[in-house]
């Protein structure tokens, strides 16, 4: 009876991590990859050390990294894409983490909007310009968020498809 109720926490606890996954994208101060992998080492250590197999790990971390740069890579294209210097991409990535503290959940939208306007002004472009620089890094942290919640879904299926079937 011990060993059951103690399962179903640990279960619990997994589809806690998995869902507090998916609010680290909104508030990037929490660390969805790791989170993640909590749950995948929770599942191993303390349920079944032989049900994720060599293809799994290998698989997750290579997805892992794929999660993390596909953040920066959007952010970095969309900016380049919509006319943004390499200044405004540095600032809109640094101004969503920054962002993520001020004004959460809003403020790693507002922020990287506002400090690509200025950075762009700042480097001589016409409001026009640095405008149409701003909306780059909306698209960008747009696309990286959906970018990072297909990745999710599938290391999260991938894992209930390994332990159920």
């Amino acid at each position: 009876m011990e060993v059951v109720t103690l399962d179903i926490i640990i279960w619990v606890v997994i589809v806690a991590l998995f869902i507090l996954s998916f609010v680290g994208i909104i508030f990037p101060i929490i660390p969805s990859p790791l989170v993640i992998w909590g749950g995948f080492l929770l599942y191993h250590f303390v349920i079944n050390a032989d049900e994720l197999n060599m293809v799994f790990w290998i698989a997750m971390a290579i997805l892992t990294v794929i999660l993390i740069v596909a953040d920066i890579v959007a952010n970095s294209y969309f900016v380049k894409k919509f006319g943004g210097s390499k200044w405004g991409e540095r600032g809109a990535a640094i101004a969503v983490i920054i962002g993520s503290f001020v004004i959460p959940p809003f403020g790693i939208l507002i922020l990287p909007f506002i400090a690509v306007f200025v950075i762009e002004l700042i480097q001589k472009r016409t409001a026009k310009e640095a405008i149409r620089a701003s909306i780059g890094s909306l698209i960008g942290f747009l696309g990286g968020a959906v970018a990072k919640v297909v990745i999710q879904l599938i290391m999260i299926v991938w894992f209930f498809v390994v332990v159920f079937m």
